[in-house]
C-alpha cells in the first residue's frame, strides 16, 4: 500500500493508464522518481533536456489522445519544460507536468533556484495549482488529470519534495481518470439556421481542420450533399486529405493556389473543427457557418453568421437531412480542375532535378513518401520541412503527421518523435528536421541511444535558417545572420553510436533513404538540400512582391548579387511550370 504522497501519485497515475514519464531527475523531485523506481511499472523515459521531455509527452499524447506525463525539478528544471508545454497547449493534447518546487518554508525569500512555477505555467495550462499541504493529494492530481483530458490541454501540479516525502495515510483506491465519451451537437434550431444559410448559397466551400479527426465519413457526406470543395488546414491534413474526392488542398502561407481560390470564390464557407489563424485568407463577402467544440473560438478569426458548438461527428448527421438535395456542381468541378493543375505543377517540381549539386527538398520529400511505411508517423520541424510535408507527404488514414503547427517552435520534430516511438515501439517514426531545428536539441540523439528508440531522423541540411531567409526576402530585408556552419550530422550520429547516412546526390536518394529506414535502430539520414528553393504562397500580395524587389535591389547594392542570381536560377523552373 502507498506510504508517501509520491507513492499515492504513482498509484493515481497508473489508475489513469499512464505508463511512462518523461523527464530529468533532480533534487526536488527525487522522491517522485524514487517512488517510480520502487513501484517498477511506470517507465522513466530519461531525456537530456526538459524541453525535450515536454515535447515527447506531447508527441505521445497526440497519438491516441490519452494523457501523457513529464516532470522537471525546481527552478531551471521545470522552466525548461515551458516551450514544450506551450506546444502541447497549441496542439490541444492532454499533458500533465509535475513541476518540482523549492522547500515551502523558503518561498518568498530569494532561495536558491526560486521561481513561482504556478504563475509561470498559468498561460499555457488549463489547470495549474501549487500543492501546499499533503492533504491536497491526490485530489489536486486527479483534478489536474481531469482538466487535461477533458479540455485537451496542459495541466501542471507544482509540488515540493517535503510534501512528496510526507506520510500518506491509507485511503480510498485511486479514481480511474479517463476521457468521457459524450455526444455534443447544437440545438435543432441552430442546425436549421445553418442549413438555411448553406441552402441559399450557390457556391459552398468547406474549410476542415483537426476537429474532423474520427469524422471522415461524415465530412465526405456533407461535402457530397453540398457539392463543396474541401480545403484543409495543416493540422487537418492527416484526417481530411485521404480518400477524399472533394479535396482541393490547403490554403494559407503553406497552401495551394487551388485551396486559396476555393475560399476566395465561395458564397458560403462551412468551417468544420478549425480555428485557421490567418485572417487574410478568409473570403471577404461569404456567409460563414462555423462548427467547433470550443464555443469561445466561434468568430475568433472571421465574422460568423451561424455559430454551432459540437463535434463534427455528432453534428453533421443532424445537419444532412435539412440540406437541399439538388446542388449545382459547377463550383466543385472548377476547383477540382484547379487542384489537378496545381497538383500537376507541384509534382513536376519534385521531378525536375538533375544529379548535380544540392538536392531540391521537393524531391527529398517525395522520395521519402514513397519508401516510408504505410502506417508511418511523421514529425516535422517548423519552417521549410513543414512546407514540404504539407505538399508532398501522402496521408492514407493510417499515417500520422505531427508538428508544431500552432505554437510554431523550432526543434520540435526529434523530441516529438521520441514520445511517439516510446509509446508506439512497433510503428515506424520519421522526423523531418531542418538543420537549424535539429541542432537546437541535438542532445536528444543521446536519448535515442540510451532509451533504444529506433527513430529515423531525416535532416534537410541546407546550411541556413531557410524559412527565416524567406521571411526576410518577403519583407525586402537582406539575408543576414542565417548562415549555419554545420558539421556532418551523419558523422555526429556515428560518433554517438547511431547509424548515419549522408546523401549528397539525387541518384543516392532512394538507396540512402531505404538504408536508413531499414536499419534496426536509430538512424540519422543527412540530405544535402538546396538552400535557395523558394516556396511561393498561393496568393502573393503587392507588399510581398514589393518586398522581393526591394530585397533583390538591396542585395545587389550590398555586393550579394550572386544570391539573387542563384535564387532566380533555382526557382525559374517553378515559374516555368506554373
Amino acid at each position: 500500500m502507498p506510504t508517501t504522497v509520491a507513492d499515492v501519485m504513482i498509484t493515481t497515475l497508473k489508475a489513469a493508464g499512464v505508463r511512462r514519464v518523461y523527464g530529468l531527475p533532480g533534487d526536488s523531485i527525487n522522491a517522485f522518481t524514487d517512488a517510480l523506481r520502487r513501484d517498477g511499472e511506470i517507465v522513466w523515459e530519461h531525456v537530456r533536456h526538459e524541453e525535450g521531455a515536454a515535447f515527447a509527452a506531447g508527441g505521445e499524447a497526440a497519438m491516441p489522445g490519452e494523457l501523457a506525463v513529464c516532470a522537471g525539478s525546481c527552478g531551471p528544471g521545470n522552466l525548461h519544460l515551458i516551450n514544450g508545454l506551450f506546444d502541447a497547449a497549441g496542439s490541444r493534447v492532454p499533458v500533465l507536468a509535475i513541476a518540482g518546487h523549492i522547500p515551502m518554508a523558503e518561498i518568498g525569500g530569494s532561495y536558491f533556484q526560486e521561481t513561482h512555477p504556478q504563475e509561470m505555467f498559468r498561460e499555457c495550462s488549463v489547470y495549474c495549482e501549487l500543492v501546499s499541504v499533503p492533504e491536497q493529494m491526490p485530489r489536486v492530481l486527479e483534478t489536474a488529470m481531469r482538466f487535461a483530458i477533458e479540455r485537451s490541454g496542459v495541466s501542471v501540479v507544482v509540488i515540493a519534495e517535503e510534501i512528496l516525502l510526507h506520510h500518506a495515510p491509507n485511503g480510498k483506491p485511486p479514481a480511474s481518470i479517463r476521457r468521457t465519451k459524450s455526444v455534443i451537437r447544437p440545438s435543432d434550431d441552430e442546425v436549421l439556421a445553418a442549413a438555411k444559410v448553406l441552402n441559399a448559397a450557390e457556391r459552398v466551400t468547406i474549410l476542415a481542420g483537426a476537429g474532423c479527426q474520427g469524422a471522415h465519413d461524415e465530412l465526405m457526406a456533407v461535402a457530397g450533399a453540398l457539392q463543396a470543395p474541401i480545403v484543409h488546414s495543416m493540422r487537418g491534413k492527416e484526417f481530411v486529405e485521404y480518400d477524399n474526392p472533394y479535396d482541393v488542398g490547403m490554403t494559407g502561407l503553406l497552401g495551394f493556389e487551388s485551396g486559396y481560390r476555393a475560399m476566395e470564390h465561395c458564397h458560403a464557407l462551412l468551417m468544420l473543427g478549425t480555428d485557421f489563424p490567418y485572417r487574410t485568407f478568409y473570403p471577404d463577402d461569404a456567409k460563414v457557418v462555423q462548427l467547433d467544440i470550443r464555443g469561445e473560438h466561434i468568430g475568433h478569426r472571421v465574422r460568423v453568421d451561424v455559430g454551432l458548438v459540437g463535434t463534427v461527428k455528432d453534428t453533421i448527421p443532424a445537419l444532412l437531412p435539412h440540406l437541399a438535395t439538388a446542388r449545382n456542381a459547377a463550383h466543385l468541378k472548377r476547383m477540382q480542375a484547379h487542384y489537378r493543375h496545381t497538383r500537376k505543377r507541384l509534382d513536376a517540381l519534385a521531378r525536375s532535378h538533375g544529379d548535380r549539386g544540392a538536392i531540391h527538398p521537393e524531391l527529398i520529400t517525395t522520395a521519402l513518401d514513397k519508401v516510408a511505411a504505410e502506417d508511418a508517423v511523421f514529425t516535422v520541424d517548423v519552417g521549410t520541412p513543414t512546407i514540404w510535408a504539407a505538399r508532398y507527404l501522402t496521408m492514407n488514414g493510417r499515417r500520422r503527421l505531427l508538428g508544431s503547427f500552432n505554437h510554431g517552435t523550432m526543434a520540435d520534430a526529434l523530441p516529438l518523435a521520441i514520445g511517439v516511438q516510446a509509446s508506439h515501439p512497433k510503428r515506424q517514426v520519421v522526423a523531418l528536421s531542418g538543420d537549424g531545428g535539429f541542432a537546437m536539441l541535438m542532445g536528444e540523439l543521446l536519448t535515442l541511444r540510451q532509451q533504444h528508440l529506433p527513430v529515423n531522423v531525416v535532416v534537410f541540411n541546407n546550411g541556413a535558417l531557410a524559412f527565416v531567409e524567406l521571411e526576410m526576402l518577403a519583407e525586402g530585408i537582406v539575408n543576414w545572420g542565417t548562415d549555419l556552419d554545420n558539421p556532418s550530422f551523419a558523422e555526429v550520429a556515428r560518433a554517438v553510436g547511431l547509424h548515419g547516412v549522408r546523401i549528397e546526390r539525387a541518384s543516392e536518394l532512394d538507396d540512402g533513404l531505404r538504408e536508413g529506414l531499414a536499419y534496426d535502430g536509430a538512424s540519422i539520414i543527412e540530405v544535402m538540400a538546396e538552400r535557395q528553393d523558394l516556396s511561393l504562397p498561393p496568393g502573393i500580395t503587392a507588399a510581398q512582391a514589393k518586398g522581393f524587389a526591394l530585397w533583390a535591389t538591396r542585395s545587389v547594392l550590398s555586393g550579394r548579387g550572386d544570391e539573387v542570381l542563384e535564387l532566380a536560377k533555382t526557382n525559374l523552373r517553378e515559374l516555368e511550370l506554373d
